[in-house]
């Protein structure tokens, strides 16, 4: 997750480098969804491009309802937007995301029409741009705009509104908080999506918890540089302002013997829910490291059984 292997200086720090590592593995921003394809479970996967309010191209992984059903079955519409962590590329988490998809659909018997979207950040994959926690807040905003406006654009208001779902693994847990928080405090345009649940995969307190973590020796300059990051990734704040909208409910996955994130801090994220009075269940992924959580079939399970949930609630 954290390059902790280069030199924490501030100067260093500022530029993201140590959070955000889009190029790793070398070549993994040239991969192609067909490269996966015949990992997914038979679920396609289309490329679509997008624009984020600055102008910066997008490109997000989208896998839409294979069909409408049949006449007289009830339809329900989720939209599931997956937030990936901080390095590699959209294409390889596409499998996952499938065997998560065909769950769903397996179990919903197509009474629900799901579509998950994988957000490719900006300076990630083939989206343009440099990856910062500013610009890549905007582009979440921007996908989950572009998810409301494409309901709209097929279903109109006469199948009422979508459920949207935000799903982060690691810091894109943080990015999921972040944009709960802004959407549910906006009342601008961004207040047209609403956002009914998150499910937070392996998440963490914040990047100052993270510091602190990495490099728990008090001598060591590292854990003090926090004031100087331009990324904070605060789920702890966040979670004050998704507090107020006391109709969304949150679902934890925490790999049981996860090396870079401590358990603890995921707990420490479920007491504050709880303290808070938002929903949360808390499930933990045995045996699971940190980028299996969703990978194993409980894990798995968890989150599909979860969305299932979410959208006969709504």
């Amino acid at each position: 997750m954290f390059n902790t292997r280069q030199p924490a200086t501030s100067s260093y720090l500022r530029r993201n480098r140590i959070i955000f590592m889009p190029g790793m593995p070398p070549g993994t921003r040239r991969e192609e969804i067909q490269d996966y394809s015949k990992q997914c479970a038979g679920i396609r996967w289309d490329e679509v491009h997008i624009r984020s309010d600055d102008g910066t191209k997008l490109v997000l992984a989208v896998a839409f309802p294979p069909c409408l059903p049949g006449a007289g079955m009830p339809e329900k519409h989720v939209y599931v937007l997956y937030m990936q962590g901080n390095a590699a590329s959209t294409p390889p988490r596409l499998p996952t995301l499938s065997a998560v998809l065909q769950e769903i659909r397996n179990a919903s018997r197509e009474q629900t029409l799901v579509t998950m979207v994988a957000v490719g950040y900006r300076g990630f994959w083939k989206s343009q741009g440099r990856a910062s926690e500013r610009g890549i807040n905007d582009d979440t905003v921007t996908a989950v705009r572009w998810v409301v406006d494409l309901h709209t654009k097929n279903h109109g208001a006469t199948k009422g509104r979508p459920v949207v779902i935000l799903w982060g693994q690691s810091i894109g847990a943080g990015f999921a908080t972040n944009l709960a928080a802004r959407l549910i405090t906006s009342t601008g345009r961004e207040n047209k999506a609403k956002v009914d649940s998150l499910i937070l995969e392996t998440p963490f307190i914040s990047i100052r918890a993270m510091l602190e973590a990495l490099y728990p020796q008090k001598w060591l300059p590292y854990r003090y540089l926090w004031p100087f990051l331009r990324t904070h990734l605060d789920s702890w704040a966040n979670m004050e302002k998704i507090a107020t909208r006391r109709s969304v409910k949150i679902q934890m996955v925490v790999a049981e013997n996860d090396e870079l994130v401590p358990r603890h801090q995921a707990e420490t994220l479920r007491q504050r829910c709880e303290n808070l009075g938002i929903s949360v269940k808390y499930h933990i992924v045995p045996g699971a490291y940190h980028n299996e959580a969703s990978y194993r079939s409980c894990g798995r399970r968890a989150i599909a059984n979860f969305v299932l949930e979410q959208s006969n609630k709504n």
